[in-house]
C-alpha cells in the first residue's frame, strides 16, 4: 500500500468505509457469479445475496448489470495482467514478453464467455484493455525496445492500435470467419506493429507457451 492510500484510509469516515467495503464486496460477487454461469445468466438479486448486502443496495453503487459487469471485467483484465507476469518473469527474452501477453488476451477473449459478452462492446472493451492492461503491455513494449528487440518510437500508441487489432481478431474467431489456429498469425502480425521482422516474430511465435496460474 502506497503512503497515499494508507492517508486516504485513514480520513476514510464509518460511512466511507462501508461504503468501500459493500462495493468490493459486491464486485467480488459479481466475480465469482459470473465467472461460475456467465454474465447473461447472473443476476444482480444473486450477486447481492452472496455479498450480503440488500438487493436495492447494488443500485447504490452500480446503475446496471451491465455496469457492474464492466466493473468486473476491468478487475479480471487487471488479474490477467497480473498472471501473465508471473509467468513473463521467468522469462529471459524481453521480446517474448508481450507476445505472450497479447497471446494469453486473445486466448481469453475466444474461450471466456466473459470476455466474449464483452466483445459484442468493441469500443468498450478496447478502451478498457487500454486503460487497465496497458501498464503492463506498454512497460513491457518499452522493455522490449530498450533490449534491442522491438523498434517502435511510440509504445503507447502501439498498445492502443494493438487492442483494436485483438477485439477485431478475437470477434472474428467467435463469429467463425477465421479459425482459432490462425492465433499465431495474429501474434506475428502484433509484433509487427513494434517493429519485428517476420523471420524474428515467428521464432517467437511458436516457442513453447506455459499456462498461466489459475484466476
Amino acid at each position: 500500500m502506497n503512503i497515499r492510500s494508507a492517508d486516504t484510509r485513514e480520513q476514510e469516515t464509518r460511512s466511507d468505509r462501508r461504503k468501500r467495503r459493500n462495493r468490493e464486496a459486491l464486485l467480488a460477487a459479481g466475480h465469482q457469479v459470473m465467472a461460475g454461469k456467465g454474465i447473461d445468466a447472473a443476476t444482480m438479486a444473486e450477486i447481492a445475496e452472496l455479498a450480503d448486502v440488500g438487493a436495492g443496495t447494488v443500485y447504490n453503487y452500480f446503475a446496471s448489470k451491465d455496469h457492474l459487469a464492466m466493473c468486473v471485467m476491468e478487475r479480471v483484465m487487471d488479474l490477467m495482467a497480473q498472471r501473465i507476469e508471473a509467468v513473463t518473469n521467468t522469462f529471459d527474452d524481453p521480446g517474448q514478453v508481450y507476445a505472450f501477453g497479447v497471446r494469453n488476451v486473445m486466448k481469453a477473449a475466444t474461450t471466456d464467455h466473459r470476455w466474449r459478452w464483452l466483445l459484442r462492446r468493441s469500443e468498450v472493451i478496447a478502451d478498457a484493455m487500454y486503460r487497465v492492461m496497458g501498464p503492463y503491455a506498454i512497460r513491457d513494449i518499452r522493455n522490449a525496445v530498450n533490449a534491442g528487440r522491438y523498434r517502435t518510437e511510440d509504445p503507447d500508441l502501439a498498445w492502443r492500435m494493438a487492442t483494436h487489432a485483438i477485439v477485431g481478431f478475437s470477434l472474428a474467431v467467435c463469429d467463425r470467419k477465421i479459425d482459432i489456429d490462425q492465433m499465431n498469425d495474429a501474434v506475428v502480425n502484433l509484433l509487427g506493429m513494434v517493429g519485428v521482422s517476420p523471420e524474428e516474430a515467428w521464432e517467437i511465435a511458436l516457442r513453447p507457451c506455459p499456462e498461466l496460474p489459475s484466476e
